[in-house]
């Protein structure tokens, strides 16, 4: 049995770890979460790594997502009375107590078995919402047993099938799904060469595939169920999912079948953030997924600054791509987003460890965060402010 967090003091989890020590016992895995991807490499086969780890094209998205984290540095403040700190922030008119959200991250059965069951486990054991992607390796229904009474909130990889859409929001929000984050960016696969050239696709294997799958809208086009005919079911699913822009004037369809907040992700230019806000969505995600959709675009961070300028007062702006440590969210947080979503860290320590290795990760962002928020001189993530930081 894990012992149960303290959710009032984050950076307990460093004592914890100190005080093991006097037992011998180290942690399961690295504390620094910049190492997570070359130590996951050992416990992933090369397409599963390659699936996770992989970016766009030549992967200068990817890295520019790190370095303009780099670029930015924190300017600490000295006798800021930053012994007590409190890191809880409201999104949506939802307290959470941090301002960590676990991003979507799809197929995660071909990182460990237990997947997104025991992601949704660890993340409410330390009440941080869980963006379930459409992309599950188990069912809507399923992950929300396993979370509980966690918060959880659903991402909508849009399908072109309306029937198929309203079922498939009827069945989260029935689960328990309060929040929409509709992607934007991922209307099509882009090239990426690390999953080309093993020819690694896991949707064309039925992986990743268990909400549609079990989906009574999507199952009645079927000649026969896809545990009879696997192939007719995918060659039905990948072409519902992928391949279909759409425009502003759709976004109507989501309000009409969805009855609470809405929340766009991949913006990241600010002509489409004020769209966004006029078209009513409750919040955005800044985001370039990751570097994983478009090769040579705009670091993430870097998008934030004049979103936050243009609608930062109209809407609530979420963060994502490249956040590793306490000081990433530090700096997006200064920079005008209200929370930001982590991805492949817990999805490298799911691979360590599964529910445990999630929660080692999740636990040491948190400490981190908490321990360098109160080393720069703040107690609360609100306080934080452009001024905070210097950028060569």
């Amino acid at each position: 049995m894990t012992a149960q967090p303290d959710l009032t003091n984050w950076a307990n989890y460093q004592n914890e770890i100190y005080l093991h020590g006097l037992e011998g016992r180290v942690p399961p895995f690295t504390t620094d979460l910049t190492a997570l991807g070359a130590s996951a490499r050992d416990h992933l086969d090369s397409g599963a790594f390659g699936y996770v780890a992989g970016a766009a094209g030549s992967g200068a998205t990817h890295r520019a997502n790190r370095e303009a984290f780099d670029r930015r540095r924190l300017i600490p403040r000295m006798l800021a009375d930053a012994t007590a700190r409190d890191l809880r922030t409201t999104v949506l008119g939802t307290e959470l107590p941090t301002p960590v959200l676990l991003a979507p991250v799809g197929v995660q059965s071909i990182v460990h078995p237990d997947g997104e069951l025991a992601t949704a486990r660890a993340a409410a054991s330390l009440g941080l919402p869980m963006v379930l992607s459409t992309a599950s390796s188990y069912t809507l229904e399923q992950v929300a047993e396993a979370n509980g009474e966690g918060p959880r909130w659903f991402q909508l990889y849009w399908p072109n099938d309306d029937e198929v859409c309203v079922s498939i929001l009827d069945r989260a929000r029935a689960a328990g799904f309060r929040t929409l984050v509709v992607t934007l960016d991922t209307w099509t696969l882009a090239w990426r060469p690390q999953d080309l050239d093993q020819s690694y696709l896991p949707f064309i294997r039925g992986v990743g595939t268990a909400i549609p799958f079990s989906d009574p809208a999507f199952r009645a086009g079927l000649a026969k169920p896809p545990e009879e005919d696997l192939d007719a079911a995918v060659l039905r699913w990948v072409p519902m999912f992928t391949g279909t822009d759409r425009s502003w004037d759709r976004l109507p369809f989501l309000r009409e079948h969805w009855d609470g907040p809405i929340v766009l992700k991949g913006v990241q230019r600010p002509e489409d953030a004020r769209r966004a806000v006029d078209s009513g969505a409750d919040g955005i995600v800044v985001s370039n997924h990751g570097g994983r959709q478009v090769d040579g675009a705009l670091a993430s961070l870097d998008a934030l600054p004049p979103i936050a300028d243009a609608v930062g007062d109209r809407t609530e702006i979420l963060f994502d791509s490249g956040i590793r440590t306490g000081a990433d969210v530090l700096k997006a947080l200064a920079l005008g987003a209200r929370a930001v979503l982590v991805g492949r860290p817990f999805a490298y320590g799911l691979a360590h460890a599964g529910e445990d290795g999630v929660r080692h990760v999740l636990r040491s962002l948190l400490a981190d965060l908490d321990l360098t928020l109160a080393l720069s001189g703040h107690r609360t993530p609100s306080e934080l402010t452009p001024d905070d930081l210097w950028s060569r």
